[in-house]
């Protein structure tokens, strides 16, 4: 079992930049990844990372977002930057054990609001 948990969440105005961390208790899975929960919508990812492939993004966030991690420490990070409002909503961190497995852990979640 690998319990994850996010934070660096807050509020910012458009333009601006965050970064998430996501902790996982015991190690660092090599399928992790990072999904947006906008106001109203469903769950999508915008992130994920891999051990053996270069980290992939959602369109909406390319060449804004990045995705990285230090397995020394156990963390998993999302660097946001260029804000947009429509990037507002929940973040939320999970972890898979294969790469074509489901995302069977997750975290709860940090709040990010983006205000124009």
């Amino acid at each position: 079992q690998v319990q994850l948990e996010e934070s660096g969440g807050g509020s910012v105005q458009a333009g601006g930049s965050l970064r998430l961390s996501c902790a996982a208790s015991e190690f660092t899975p090599d399928y992790m990844g990072w999904f947006h929960q906008a106001p109203g919508k469903e769950r999508e990812g915008v992130a994920h990372i891999y051990s053996i492939a270069s980290p992939t993004y959602a369109d909406s966030v390319k060449g804004r977002f990045t995705i990285s991690r230090d397995k020394d420490k156990k963390i998993l990070y999302l660097l946001m930057n260029s804000l947009k409002p429509e990037d507002t909503g929940m973040y939320y961190c999970a972890a898979r054990t294969c790469y074509s497995c489901t995302y069977d852990y997750w975290g709860q979640g940090t709040q990010v609001t983006v205000s124009s």
